[in-house]
């Protein structure tokens, strides 16, 4: 372990009595990852201030050796921002640095701290007429800076794209202290590799992210929120062609619900009602917008395409949202879904995606696969079919042991999941990262040249291996470093 009495202090005398802390209880409920799955120690928490104090701490911490985990909301869900069990890296959370720098609502820009809370950002954009056309059920913990690492997806990928396509500059401490100043939004720059991307779902294992340039779209007019029933997956993706061929510039979201999800949902969520009455296998939930005030009325559009939709056999029923409530209840079953099936008992949560053409038949083909080979377990498949992303739960057999069956049968179930990903020329990744949770599974499946390239780059970047270690990239034993 190294010395720290000396590098604490300079730390310390770095971000001052409100950024530091060494107190058990004060660093607690930053230690453990937000699902419950893992837990570490630290030797201290530090919280600059500043993109000065971040990179007086990394140089500090290059030059003895000390690793660094850098921490946002701490809402992530593969285990990416918590620290090992020894005790000896420091964490370094970034919610002191939780301005927003400007609002540049003609260019449709902003520049934000890293900090800056997902909802806040929502919020300050609202009062200049513009959105970060952003969100996910997180927003009121999760932070840019999080969001820029992990490539942060949700539910508005459709028409805008993950982080990767929103982030227009970067403001990065490297792990030497260097700063890289690359906030300019530039529409053109062909000075070689473009720098703001590697750290774009890097996870804080290069440097970290104190600071991004987002692009911003206008603050919505109106917006219609519909809810479909169909009877399959295939008929589904048939649905999203229909609507994303005729109105591919106001089709912000389209998400598949099994009945199976719906069920869990009105059984465990308080306030909830099914959109229509009867029973179908498959649900669609779809929204509409209008940005721009003499586009068409997103309601008409709505009721003209599901009319013909339902001509066309594409639909079995459908109902438009009455409301902006009933829109936000429509909602609310979808991103409750988490939440109720945590209720409804234990399932290997799997955030996988395929090409969007394959969906329908890798979710109607893996299904069966993988209750057949393990007897008693159920598929729930949900999320954002239009990119080709969903969420592939395996729930456990009922009354069984729930840790026992994660420790057993749980270790088979992923790797044949990930299996049957790739062999659809998928990711095992869609949205949530690596963090340490896929790690080992990133390292089976990847080829030769995929881990060659990781690795070049960590070690290139972070030759004494102190960012983040243990994340995202499976360095060979030889490299493993501090």
């Amino acid at each position: 372990m190294p010395k720290q009495v000396n590098w604490l202090e300079q730390m310390q005398a770095v971000v001052g009595p409100k950024g530091f802390t060494r107190s058990g209880d004060d660093m607690a409920p930053w230690l453990t990852d937000w699902r419950g799955r893992y837990t570490g120690a630290a030797a201290a928490m530090v919280s600059p201030a500043t993109t000065q104090e971040t990179s007086e701490i990394l140089k500090i911490a290059n030059d003895n050796g000390v690793a660094i985990v850098p921490q946002g909301g701490n809402s992530g869900m593969v285990g990416g921002a918590t620290p090992d069990s020894s005790g000896d890296s420091v964490l370094l959370s970034l919610r002191r640095m939780n301005r927003i720098r400007a609002i540049q609502a003609d260019d449709q820009l902003v520049v934000c701290d890293a900090g800056v809370i997902l909802q806040n950002l929502h919020e300050a954009l609202a009062s200049d007429g513009q959105r970060f056309p952003l969100t996910l059920g997180g927003k009121g913990s999760a932070t840019v800076g999080g969001l820029v690492s992990t490539n942060a997806g949700g539910t508005q990928v459709l028409r805008h794209g993950t982080m990767r396509s929103l982030v227009a500059g970067i403001e990065a401490v490297l792990p030497d202290g260097s700063i890289l100043d690359g906030l300019s939004a530039l529409k053109k720059d062909n000075r070689g590799y473009d720098l703001k991307q590697l750290f774009v779902g890097g996870e804080g294992t290069l440097g970290i992210v104190t600071a991004a340039t987002l692009k911003t779209v206008p603050a919505l007019v109106d917006r219609c929120v519909a809810w479909a029933a169909v009877d399959g997956t295939e008929a589904a993706y048939e649905l999203f062609r229909f609507l994303n061929s005729r109105t591919p510039h106001a089709l912000e979201g389209f998400e598949i619900i099994p009945a199976t999800c719906l069920d869990s949902v009105l059984r465990h969520i308080p306030g909830t009602r099914s959109p229509l009455e009867g029973t179908y296998p498959w649900h669609v939930l779809i929204e509409i917008i209008r940005d721009q005030p003499d586009a068409e009325d997103p309601r008409t559009v709505a009721e003209n395409l599901l009319a013909k939709a339902i001509e066309q056999n594409l639909i079995e029923d459908a109902t438009l949202a009455a409301s902006e409530q009933q829109a936000e209840d429509f909602w609310k079953i979808r991103d409750s879904i988490a939440e109720a099936e945590r209720a409804n008992g234990p399932a290997l949560q799997h955030d996988i995606s395929v090409p969007v053409p394959g969906m329908a038949r890798f979710i109607n083909e893996a299904s069966p696969v993988i209750e057949a080979r393990f007897p008693g377990t159920k598929v729930a498949a949900f999320g954002h079919m239009g990119d080709g992303n969903v969420h592939f739960h395996v729930k456990a057999p009922e009354d069984i042991k729930a840790q026992e069956w994660m420790d057993d049968l749980g270790k088979q179930i992923t790797p044949l999941v990930h299996d049957l990903v790739i062999a659809a020329g998928g990711s095992i990744s869609a949205e949530h990262g690596i963090g340490q949770n896929k790690r080992t599974e990133l390292e089976r499946i990847s080829s030769d040249a995929r881990l060659s390239m990781l690795r070049a780059i960590k070690m290139a970047i972070d030759p004494n291996n102190i960012m983040n270690p243990g994340k995202l990239v499976p360095l060979a034993s030889s490299q493993s470093g501090s």
